[in-house]
C-alpha cells in the first residue's frame, strides 16, 4: 500500500450535527421547513447540491444552497468530532510512508477547515468539491490525487462509510475498505460492491496491516 483515501463525513469526522444546524438555518430563512437528524444523515454523501435538492424538493434551492454555503463555511463547527482513534491510526500510518488524501464530496473549502482544525499536519491532499471536478462516484479527482502522491491506483485503498467510497474506488481501481460507524448501513455497503469492513477504527487498523 502506497497510499491511503479517506472519506470525510461519516469516516474520519462525524459532521451531521453542524451540517444539519447550518442547512436549517438556510431552510428556514427561505420559508422551508427544517430537516431531523435522521434525515440529515440520510441526505448526506453526495454534496452539497444534492443535500440541498433532497431537503428541498421545493423552493428557490439556488438561494438555499448559497446560505448553506456560506453559513456552514463560517461555522465554527462546534458540534464536529473526530472518531475515536481515528487520528492515532492515521499518524501509524504516515510513520509508516504511507500517503494519505482525504477525499470527500464536502465544499473544498469546509472540508480544508476542519482537517486544518483536527488533523494538522497530517494529510498530504485534500479534495473536496471545489466545481471542478465531478462529485464521488466518479474517480477523476481520486486518480488526480494519486498521481500527485505517486501511487498508482492498484497500490492504493480507500476508506469510506458510504456507497458512493466503494463506488469510488472501484471506478478507480482501489480496493475499497468499510467503515460501519458512519451513515450507511452494511447492507447499503454490501449492495455497492463493498466486502471488507471495519466496526471500529482499532480494527481498521488491523485491515490495513495487510496491505502493508
Amino acid at each position: 500500500m502506497k497510499a491511503a483515501f479517506f472519506d470525510l463525513d461519516g469516516t474520519l469526522l462525524d459532521t451531521v450535527p453542524d451540517i444539519r444546524a447550518s442547512l436549517n438555518r438556510a431552510l428556514e430563512a427561505c420559508g422551508c421547513s427544517p430537516v431531523s437528524y435522521e434525515q440529515t444523515v440520510a441526505y448526506v454523501g453526495n454534496g452539497a447540491e444534492k443535500l440541498v435538492e433532497r431537503a428541498a424538493p421545493a423552493g428557490d434551492r439556488g438561494r438555499i444552497l448559497k446560505l448553506f454555503a456560506e453559513d456552514y463555511n463560517r461555522s465554527e463547527s462546534a458540534l464536529t468530532r473526530p472518531y475515536r482513534g481515528m487520528k492515532e491510526l492515521l499518524m501509524a500510518l504516515k510513520a509508516r510512508g504511507v500517503g494519505l488524501a482525504v477525499i470527500t464530496n464536502k465544499l473544498q473549502t469546509a472540508s480544508e477547515r476542519l482537517v486544518a482544525r483536527f488533523f494538522p499536519g497530517v494529510f498530504d491532499f485534500i479534495g473536496g468539491d471545489d466545481g471542478r471536478f465531478l462529485c464521488k462516484p466518479d474517480p477523476t479527482l481520486t486518480l488526480r490525487a494519486a498521481r500527485f502522491m505517486g501511487a498508482l491506483p492498484q497500490d492504493c485503498v480507500f476508506v469510506g462509510d458510504g456507497e458512493t467510497d466503494v463506488r469510488t474506488a472501484l471506478n478507480a481501481g482501489m480496493v475499497p475498505i468499510s467503515v460501519l460507524w458512519g451513515y450507511r448501513s452494511r447492507e447499503d455497503l454490501e449492495a455497492a460492491g463493498a466486502e471488507r469492513f471495519a466496526r471500529d477504527p482499532a480494527e481498521l487498523g488491523k485491515i490495513l496491516e495487510k496491505f502493508l
